[in-house]
């Protein structure tokens, strides 16, 4: 298809219409034709900056994972409860967009995220945290941090307690009762997941500090 003689719309443009669309009606409402009418221009113009739908899809997980605020350094050199609110920024940069979040298992920035890893790795290193542990701390973060708050996104919104569907109290007493006893909402379970891996790793790599020096 040929291109017109002059770009028509800009990248970020066309990347939060592309976002409005999923936010509004799913990730299946978006296609060009109707990207296009969305923006009132012809889909041509859409090639000026992006070849196919595809690569629509990765400039929206792009612009989603920009949006995470990294918080401020603690001067205590609390490093696991630094990386818990950045976790904690992330699940809310995303779930703001909850229908967009699966494009994220497809179309995750790593080049962008690059950059977030060197400024998360520096931090780690001035707060004493060995180097063979910087990886196994980032990697499992990320793990954690992605899986569960896609898991989140793909089930309806609860701003209050967790939930599982389906439940019958007479079929399922043991977990009935569970859920009935959980005082924590979404976050805060979230929150104290992440916190409890991180805790881990500390103890774990004091440990083999220590195993180390004996």
């Amino acid at each position: 298809m040929p291109r017109p003689s002059s770009p028509l719309i800009s990248k970020d443009t066309t990347v939060n219409a592309a976002l409005k669309i999923i936010d509004e009606d799913g990730l299946e409402a978006l296609s060009l034709p109707r990207l296009a009418r969305e923006m009132n221009v012809r889909a041509p113009s859409l090639y000026h900056h992006f070849a196919h739908k595809n690569e629509i899809l990765a400039a929206v997980s792009r612009e989603i994972v920009r949006r995470t605020v990294f918080p401020r350094r603690s001067p205590t050199g609390d490093w696991a409860e630094w990386f818990t609110q950045l976790a904690t920024n992330f699940r809310t940069a995303v779930l703001r967009h909850r229908n967009a979040a699966p494009i994220l298992l497809q179309f995750m920035p790593r080049e962008m995220m690059v950059e977030m890893y060197e400024r998360a790795a520096s931090y780690l290193a001035e707060c004493g945290v060995p180097a063979e542990l910087h990886v196994q701390i980032l990697d499992g973060l990320e793990k954690l941090s992605v899986g569960a708050t896609i898991a989140e996104a793909v089930r309806p919104a609860s701003r209050s307690r967790v939930g599982f569907e389906h439940i019958d109290e007479h079929l399922h007493p043991t977990l009935a009762r569970a859920v009935a006893a959980n005082h924590l909402n979404p976050k805060q379970i979230f929150e104290h997941t992440v916190r409890c891996y991180l805790l881990g790793m500390e103890h774990f790599g004091n440990f083999e500090a220590a195993a180390s020096v004996g």
